[in-house]
């Protein structure tokens, strides 16, 4: 027990309640500034590694490309990164062709039989000129996806703004034809996505009919569950890795044959484009954008001027100048 030698009088009582006043206000501060610091560097979705949720990301990259953000600012979700230019790193792919979609079905492929729950086929690089953002910034889209939508949809397009894809991308039969006459026409043998969907459709799903239209927004990154992957059997994705293999088609071609097929190999319509709102909504919790039309919502996303974000993106803009960006680096 305490004994105290003397009177304690008012102004002791007084200086040890302002004292352990200002040592409160001390332990608060601190408290909320290592709270601020969390914040900024754990996204919603990241949480302890206890209780992660099960998500892996899969990643098609090349050697030249770099994938740490992911590590850094995700460091419960497992990430799988392929580097396809490189036959000696830990996960590649059997030949570079068909751009991400080799890397999408070797990882089914290897890891069907024990899938994680959500899975998330994105590019490699954070600053994109398809990521939907107005900085083109992967960062804040990993961050507030919405994995219940995707356990409640099975499958998801990462891109919800229309530019590209929507509402009309391909007319199979249209342009089958309309390739035949002007390459008859014109002794022209080169070729567009459009005039050779249709072949390589049946080639690859025999067992749906050739849609009259498809639709979908570009640029094949996409979240699906382990359940709607598996509706189809393994030997299916082996059967589509084999014809991007062996295809006499040009790279890019391939590539965009799977890049509007994706969402139908998954279940959903050939023509899949929700509204722009809805989409933010209800993939990102954005629900307060000014979405007036349905091909996009106001100062979301802008269709850049060139596929190639210019050097020092995103502190430096277009034509040189400073851009005011407040995110992490």
């Amino acid at each position: 027990m305490l004994r105290f030698k003397g009177r304690i009088t008012r102004s002791d009582v007084i200086g040890a309640l302002c004292t352990l006043g200002a040592l409160l206000i001390i332990l608060h501060l601190r408290y909320l500034d290592r709270n601020r610091t969390a914040t900024a560097s754990a996204p919603p979705n990241d949480v302890s590694t206890e209780d992660a949720p099960d998500v892996e990301l899969v990643v098609a990259s090349m050697k030249h490309e770099n994938t740490a953000w992911l590590l850094e600012y995700f460091p419960t979700w497992r990430s799988s990164i392929y580097v396809v230019d490189d036959p000696e790193a830990a996960l590649t792919v059997p030949m570079n062709k068909g751009r991400e979609s080799m890397v999408y079905l070797t990882y089914i492929i290897d890891n069907y039989d024990h899938l994680p729950a959500n899975i998330l086929f994105i590019h490699a690089q954070r600053f994109q000129w398809h990521n939907d953002d107005p900085d083109y910034d992967g960062l804040p889209l990993l961050r507030t996806f919405r994995l219940p939508y995707l356990q409640q949809q099975g499958y998801v397009n990462l891109r919800c703004v229309w530019a590209i894809g929507c509402p009309l991308e391909i007319r199979p039969f249209a342009e089958e034809e309309e390739a035949a006459a002007k390459s008859e026409a014109e002794n022209s043998n080169e070729q567009r996505t459009g005039d050779i969907y249709k072949k390589a459709f049946q080639e690859l799903l025999p067992d749906l009919e050739v849609p009259q239209e498809v639709g979908v927004s570009c640029c094949a990154q996409f979240a699906v569950t382990r359940e709607r992957i598996r509706q189809r059997p393994r030997e299916e994705y082996v059967r589509y890795r084999e014809w991007l293999l062996r295809s006499s088609l040009d790279d890019s071609l391939t590539g965009r044959v799977f890049e509007y097929s994706w969402h139908m190999i998954f279940g959903q319509d050939s023509v899949y484009c929700p509204s722009a709102g809805d989409c933010y909504c209800n993939v990102y919790g954005l629900c307060d954008l000014n979405c007036e039309k349905d091909d996009h919502c106001e100062g979301q996303y802008t269709l850049p001027p060139f596929a190639t974000l210019p050097d020092g993106w995103p502190r430096i803009g277009w034509q040189g100048e400073e851009r005011n960006f407040s995110g992490p680096l």
